[in-house]
């Protein structure tokens, strides 16, 4: 019996490094996913952004 043909190249599980599974793609268990569901949840992945600054366009005639 061949090999099958993977579409997705394996990588390792992104919270712990193992090499990732089927099944929980793309983590190596259901542990290390729930671990990244509650860093989402918790708020520790985030994307920095700059705030403007009050009244930076309240100066600035409208055309």
């Amino acid at each position: 019996m061949t090999e099958p043909v993977r579409l997705r190249p394996r990588r390792p599980c992104p919270i712990c490094g193992k090499p990732s599974q089927h099944k929980t793609h793309p983590f190596c268990s259901t542990r290390c996913a729930q671990v990244d569901l509650n860093r989402w949840l918790g708020g520790h992945y985030a994307i920095p952004a700059a705030e403007e600054e009050p009244g930076e366009d309240e100066g600035k005639a409208k055309d």
